[in-house]
């Protein structure tokens, strides 16, 4: 848990978490604040399972899991492959439109061209490619002041999509069974605070939603799981503009290390659907792999 990444303080939020549940299903645990010297960590702690609760670049983009591979040690979630795609925004793009997954336009650019002028049509998002959590999203909107002027911390080359307004939707899938559909409700944009503030927003779980709707979502969220080849627990968020009925829903993003607090979206759901944390936690630990 842990790590070096900009969602470093939510990764030792999971970590805490599931270090309880881990004690709790019977588990020894040993926390190790993932650091440049990793290697060393793992060999001194001698794990049977590593569970991977390690959040944004280097824990869920494939380099963990790599050295995981490289060590022999089972571990939790995704493999490398997998989890290198779900990261890279543009490359999970490509996946989902081979699938026939509904996705909003978008296109890479460098912040030159992203300064110099509108690159997509407004309203639009401009994101990095490869961080979670909301981190560094600008909105553009038509009562913005010409295209954004992107911090010093974003990536030269960055995504541009088009904005998909409507009702924030998330769907888990736990193995090979979609758990079911959360509706976030914020204030305004769902951002970095309004994830992890206290009332920045509230889950309704199960969404209140039609069944076509709710349907759809699970199974969109399962075919996109099973196109990136993910393992484990997976999270797959929406937009749903509900004046266009099933046309107006689209995916998002696939995150294969959801939070993992006992109040966090994809622990609700299993509650939801009578799998305690606990029992999630454990569960991950069981289906642990190096071999895929």
């Amino acid at each position: 848990m842990g790590g070096t990444s900009a969602e470093r303080e939510v990764s030792l939020s999971s970590g805490r978490g599931c270090v309880e549940a881990l004690t709790v299903a019977g588990f020894e645990v040993i926390e190790i604040d993932a650091g440049a010297d990793l290697p060393a960590q793992l060999a001194a702690a001698k794990p049977d399972v590593v569970f991977n609760a390690l959040h944004g670049r280097w824990g869920e983009d494939g380099c963990v899991q790599g050295l995981l591979e490289w060590l022999r040690l089972p571990y939790t979630h995704s493999g490398v492959l997998a989890s290198a795609l779900a990261m890279d925004k543009s490359r999970s793009k490509e996946v989902y439109r081979a699938a026939g997954l509904p996705v909003v336009e978008s296109v890479l650019a460098t912040k030159a061209e992203v300064a110099a002028g509108h690159v997509l049509p407004v309203p639009y998002v401009v994101k990095p490619n490869n961080e979670g959590s909301s981190v560094g999203v600008y909105l553009v909107t038509e009562g913005s002041n010409g295209p954004p002027q992107l911090s010093a911390e974003m990536p030269e080359v960055v995504m541009v999509e088009t904005y998909a307004p409507g009702r924030e939707m998330t769907c888990a899938v736990m193995g090979d069974r979609a758990l079911c559909v959360t509706e976030i409700i914020t204030t305004g944009w769902y951002d970095y605070a309004a994830k992890y503030q206290p009332g920045g927003s509230r889950h309704v779980c199960p969404a209140e939603i039609p069944v076509e709707i709710s349907e759809a979502c699970r199974e969109y969220a399962l075919r996109a799981h099973r196109a990136l080849g993910c393992r484990g627990l997976s999270r797959t968020d929406f937009r749903w503009d509900d004046s266009r009925g099933l046309e107006g829903l689209v995916l998002l993003e696939t995150n294969t290390q959801p939070g993992m607090t006992a109040t966090s979206l994809a622990p609700e759901q299993a509650a939801a659907e009578g799998i305690s944390f606990a029992e999630l936690c454990a569960w991950l630990v069981e289906d642990a792999s190096c071999d895929r």
